[in-house]
């Protein structure tokens, strides 16, 4: 496995964890989704590029 496949599967989990539906991140909001999704489609637009 490569690395970006390795972050991937990890952002994927992160952001799992992060939905306001699960009640340890009910009082977050939507703003830990946000910003791991964010990262997560910029790991997938570099993956494409082939810069990971």
């Amino acid at each position: 496995m490569s690395l970006g496949t390795i972050l991937l599967i990890v952002l994927i989990l992160i952001l799992l964890g992060v939905i306001p539906s699960w009640p340890h991140s009910r009082s977050w909001g939507y703003a830990p989704g946000g910003t791991v999704g964010l990262i997560l489609i910029i790991l997938i637009v570099l993956m494409l590029l082939g810069k990971i």
